[in-house]
């Protein structure tokens, strides 16, 4: 006896079923994924100076540009002010962050002993697949090299994801990505007109020293190339001088003497 239709019929597909026949990502993914697409847009925008330092950022105008909810905008600003791009201020809204020159000097300070350490850990590591990645990458670093200013300082800060991003160590991922976040924006507003255009050449050279596989040659390099960024930043090196030294001509002019 053959069996009845109704005991054979396909079951009718649920909205799940569907996604997953049509590879579609399922639905509950989604909120996490516009919230992260909020969060990069921010981001870029920031970094190329579309938002300039200090501008209000206001989670309604916002959430309607970007087609979201407040709550996934808030969500990026979060994650933004973490990363010292925008500035939470209670009853007082975001805003784009303004570092000053000492917080300037702080962040690279603190960034230049993280990098060391990413190139001394890949340093006789980086596989040959891994620096023609970075190597395609330097060429759009050259593309944009006197054609756009932000789009250079967003690319040189990417090169340096990339290089972290292939030790492997999670930890050492997020902080450089923090750091480097703040970096960006201390070179959109501190940087002169193409001040990344001897970076290029200079993360050249750190991917043959990586490659040779000298861990001291490459941390060396690290640390001179970041030294450079600073130095085309027009970031003045921070000089600690002794109060009696900075009163000296005055005391003299006033026929002072030390005691």
């Amino acid at each position: 006896m053959r069996p009845s239709s109704r005991n054979v019929r396909n079951p009718k597909p649920t909205a799940k079923s569907r996604a997953d026949e049509a590879g579609a990502a399922p639905q509950a993914s989604q909120p996490g994924q516009r919230a992260l697409s909020v969060y990069r847009a921010l981001r870029k925008a920031i970094i190329e100076q579309a938002l300039s330092p200090g501008m209000k950022l206001p989670e309604d105008a916002i959430g309607d540009r970007l087609g979201v909810s407040r709550t996934l905008v808030r969500e990026a600003l979060g994650r933004l002010s973490i990363e010292g791009l925008v500035e939470l201020k209670p009853n007082r809204g975001a805003s784009v962050a303004y570092p000053t020159l000492e917080e300037a000097r702080d962040v690279f300070d603190v960034r230049r002993g993280l990098e060391r350490l990413v190139a001394e850990m890949l340093a006789g590591r980086l596989t040959r697949a891994q620096a023609d990645q970075l190597e395609r990458h330097v060429r759009m670093e050259e593309a944009a090299l006197g054609r756009d200013g932000p789009e250079s300082i967003r690319l040189a800060g990417e090169f340096h994801i990339k290089l972290v991003e292939m030790t492997g160590n999670a930890l050492l991922v997020r902080y450089v990505e923090e750091v480097s976040s703040r970096c960006s924006l201390i070179l959109a507003i501190y940087g002169r007109p193409h001040s990344s255009e001897c970076a290029v050449s200079e993360h050249r050279q750190l991917i043959d020293a990586l490659l040779k596989g000298d861990s001291r040659q490459a941390a060396d390099l690290m640390d001179h190339h970041l030294q450079a960024v600073v130095s085309r930043a027009l970031i003045a090196p921070r000089v600690d001088r002794d109060i009696r030294d900075l009163l000296g001509p005055y005391a003299a002019s006033e026929g002072l003497s030390p005691t």
